[in-house]
């Protein structure tokens, strides 16, 4: 697989985390939002927000 076919799959592991989040907070959560998270592109601070009760910050 080359990087250009790599870099349009997003993370497996992303794409399992989204889906295990309650409903409410998938159905919140942008186009832009989803796409940063998979792709592991920046975060913008709402994703941050809708996100920060499930994920572990780094120390």
């Amino acid at each position: 697989m080359n990087t250009v076919e790599t870099k349009n799959m997003p993370d497996p592991e992303r794409v399992a985390f989204l889906r295990s989040l309650p409903l409410a907070v998938k159905q919140s959560l942008s186009k832009e939002e989803a796409n940063a998270f998979l792709y592991d592109l920046p975060w913008p601070e709402t994703l941050y927000e809708k996100l920060k009760d499930f994920i572990e910050e780094e120390e």
